[in-house]
């Protein structure tokens, strides 16, 4: 494929024909969820239509960070800092972990004092962070030719490789008995006695008590087959990596026309830092008055455009019987066009601001499709419509660093341990039991 190189899984050959609960989707919620699962002692399955960590989790900048977060997702942010720190002992596996620090730069005075208000929301987790005036971030970056206001610097906020974190962690699940089979896509769920006996895939039938949909982008239009009206669209980043680059920053940075981060091969990840593409799509009208809020609150950095997504969506079936081919098995791999015009901007605003890019040289470029919802909080919750069946979507581009706990969260929902953290904000019945839709400032 087009994307970045992902570590390869290799799945496996046999289906079983029973386990406790059934993961669906291999990114970093799904193999996440199933570790943790495993780790319990249940048996799992974990079925990927495509391969494990293909689409948006390895596809994303790499940045595992609290800092400027919804306070929605803090408590859960703090937890997944903590599990991070010790996931390549616990995977015995490289993830590219590495507590390096994160900035986020304030144009001017307001920004500012917006970036200081927000920081209190870390009082009480021991995390490191701080607001710079410009003369230390002046000091801090010599030879930088930005004219701003201060910055925002959580020194513990941290960095990890996407092409490797969700194949360890795929691999360690596998270590602990979980059945990872790629190129199998899940049809659908089956029911007895008002609840989830199983699921059928393209291979076959598999027997379960409980199913985790962790399908990322697809996650709505699973939903839909089954009656349940998810609200979810699509959004297009695009990423670039530049080959080894000596001399760079060694914190991930954020400006309004940039996005960095070192990468463990010396290179950059680099991409716009607040601009992203929007197609219009037939499921943007289904959606609209649930992305009203959030449309007003965003439009400055959303590019919409019509073009030829619209009717390859439009020809994608919404209903298919269980015995029939799905359109996930024709769909393996989300694989998206990048945008030039927005990686080569943001690799020229930030060559002017950091004289030291200049010299990067582009290696790769790749596009990758974000899940939002409408608040750009994710949905973790067991379905009370569908006994048995569980949800955890819709991490809005915050899913990568976010990952490890929210599978543990999921993997708590599932058991009925006593959650990891406060579970309300992330359920489902938020977008039908009259909530009001709110977004808060982060990114």
């Amino acid at each position: 494929m087009p994307g970045p190189y992902v570590v390869p899984v290799h799945g496996d050959a046999d289906l079983p024909k029973e386990v406790d609960v059934v993961v669906i989707g291999g990114g970093i919620i799904g193999t996440s969820t199933a570790l943790e699962l495993a780790e319990s002692g249940l048996r799992v399955a974990l079925c990927e239509k495509g391969g494990i960590g293909h689409e948006q989790s390895s596809r994303n900048w790499g940045w595992v960070r609290i800092s400027r977060r919804d306070p929605r997702e803090v408590p859960l942010m703090a937890e997944s800092l903590r599990i991070w720190a010790d996931l390549n002992r616990r995977t015995g596996r490289e993830t590219g972990f590495k507590r390096s620090g994160i900035v986020f730069t304030c144009a001017d005075e307001k920004q500012f004092d917006e970036h200081e208000r927000w920081n209190r929301n870390l009082e009480g987790y021991q995390i490191e962070s701080h607001m710079l005036s410009a003369a230390e971030f002046n000091a801090k970056y010599p030879g930088n030719t930005m004219k701003i206001a201060g910055a925002l610097y959580t020194a513990g906020d941290c960095r990890a490789e996407p092409q490797k974190a969700a194949p360890a962690i795929a691999e360690a699940a596998r270590d602990k008995g979980a059945h990872i089979l790629t190129e199998c896509a899940v049809r659908g769920l089956q029911m007895s006695g008002g609840r989830v006996s199983g699921v059928v895939t393209e291979r076959g039938e598999i027997g379960c008590t409980s199913v985790v949909l962790a399908g990322g982008a697809w996650s709505s239009l699973f939903c839909g087959n089954h009656g349940l009206d998810l609200p979810q669209l699509k959004v297009l980043n695009s990423v670039l990596r530049t080959k080894p680059l000596a001399g760079g920053p060694e914190e991930a940075i954020w400006a309004s026309g940039f996005a960095l981060r070192k990468r463990a091969d010396g290179g950059y990840t680099i991409a716009d830092g607040s601009q992203n593409v929007v197609d219009i799509v037939p499921s943007s009208f289904r959606y609209a008055k649930n992305f009203m809020p959030a449309l007003s609150y965003e439009w400055r950095s959303l590019r919409f455009r019509l073009g030829g997504r619209f009717f390859d969506e439009a020809r994608i079936p919404r209903r298919w019987a269980l015995d029939e081919a799905s359109p996930f098995e024709y769909n393996r791999v989300l694989d998206p066009v990048p945008s030039k015009a927005m990686v080569n901007g943001a690799l020229a605003r930030l060559a002017k601001a950091f004289p030291v890019f200049q010299k990067a040289e582009i290696a790769q470029s790749w596009g990758g499709m974000i899940d939002v919802t409408p608040d750009a909080v994710p949905v973790i919750d067991a379905i009370d419509a569908i006994p048995g069946f569980h949800i955890a979507t819709g991490f809005s581009g915050h899913g990568f660093g976010i990952g490890p706990a929210a599978g543990r969260l999921t993997a708590d929902i599932v058991t009925g341990r006593t959650p990891i953290v406060d579970r309300r904000d992330f359920r489902f019945s938020r977008f039908s039991d009259g909530s009001k839709i709110k977004l808060v400032s982060g990114f």
